[in-house]
């Protein structure tokens, strides 16, 4: 069967869609430094209560306290660029959200499941005793499946020819399991989570010049990000192994602008380990956001090549109703200065609760 006849016809545009692709990449870059602060600490404490040692309390402490926001901030921070997609790619993204519904919903669970243990794991923190390890490795679980149904989605979407498998199961129960590529994607996914985990750590703790514990503390989390991404790089070799001829070729010198997007981010990532291994915190921060842009953009160029056959975004058609934009763009700018009131907020201990 021809894969393009069950691809659904794009929709028109209100405004150009260079506009939606910029927010969705800048919108992207934000969600998933936070999501990888989220998973990658959740991670690192369930590591630490399962070693049981006594002496990584404050850690876990510190941990416990800024869990809740940071998974709020994620939620947060993830609406505005799976929309943007939904506009830009939305024949694609609906058409695997309904394949694999049931997977898809239970999204919605997962994520209150996790919310609601990080919160108990936080307000009940020093009265849990041995519970910690319970409410955190629930956290954990609930945000590795979230993570894991959302690679599936994100690669489904990409392949045409397996929505085929429809036919054969109707119930909004598949997996894109035979894609190659999935695992080592996940894998990328959860060692730069522990990667920008320990990175944040650090930044905390590079903060509390008076707490005599924070050098420590600071070269503990910089440890973690720097073995986690050099884990990260090997799976992300066998994550370039893994994709079509077709789009590797474009990485490894088929296209000029796709090989030197992945050659920066590839240098850019081992000048960030050699950083790290210094204990240059605010250094290795810069460096990493940079790579983190820099891949965020190739995952966009890769999903480009591998839609080609199907779908040039560029082909959209536009109406030109500008105001719907424009009151998009001043509600952004008036959101963010919230969210920038909140994360100074969150930055300290003590927390705000009602």
């Amino acid at each position: 069967m021809d894969p393009t006849r069950l691809i659904p016809q794009a929709l028109p545009i209100p405004v150009e869609w260079g506009w939606f692709y910029l927010f969705q990449v800048l919108t992207f870059i934000l969600h998933i430094l936070v999501m990888n602060v989220m998973l990658g600490a959740s991670i690192i404490a369930l590591v630490h209560h399962l070693r049981g040692k006594r002496e990584t309390e404050p850690l876990t402490t510190t941990i416990s306290v800024k869990l809740p926001f940071t998974i709020a901030f994620a939620v947060n921070f993830g609406v505005a660029p799976l929309l943007f997609m939904q506009v830009l790619y939305g024949q694609f993204l609906y058409t695997s959200s309904v394949l694999m519904a049931v997977y898809w919903l239970a999204v919605v669970g997962l994520v209150i499941a996790a919310y609601g243990s990080a919160y108990i794991y936080d307000f009940r923190y020093p009265s849990l005793g041995g519970l910690k390890t319970v409410f955190i490795g629930v956290t954990t679980a609930c945000l590795l499946a979230t993570a894991f149904i959302f690679t599936n989605n994100m690669t489904l979407m990409l392949n045409p020819e397996t929505w085929t498998g429809y036919f054969d199961n109707p119930g909004g129960t598949i997996l894109n399991l035979s894609d190659p590529t999935v695992l080592p994607r996940f894998l990328h996914i959860v060692a730069s989570s522990t990667a920008l985990g320990g990175l944040a750590l650090a930044l905390i703790y590079s903060c509390r010049t008076s707490d005599p514990q924070a050098t420590h503390w600071i070269r503990h989390g910089m440890n973690w990000y720097a073995f986690s991404t050099v884990v990260q790089m090997a799976l992300g070799l066998w994550f370039l192994t893994a994709l079509p001829e077709r789009i590797s070729h474009l990485l490894l010198g088929g296209s000029l602008p796709h090989t030197l997007v992945f050659a920066a981010g590839a240098t850019l990532g081992i000048f960030s380990i050699s950083n790290a291994l210094r204990y240059n915190v605010r250094t290795t921060a810069i460096i990493s956001v940079t790579t983190i842009s820099l891949m965020v953009y190739l995952r966009d160029m890769v999903r480009d090549a591998y839609l080609s056959p199907y779908f040039q975004v560029s082909d959209r058609v536009v109406t030109g109703e500008y105001l719907p934009f424009v009151l998009f763009v001043l509600t952004l700018a008036a959101g963010l200065v919230i969210v920038a009131w909140m994360l100074k907020t969150a930055s300290t201990d003590t927390e705000v609760r009602s």
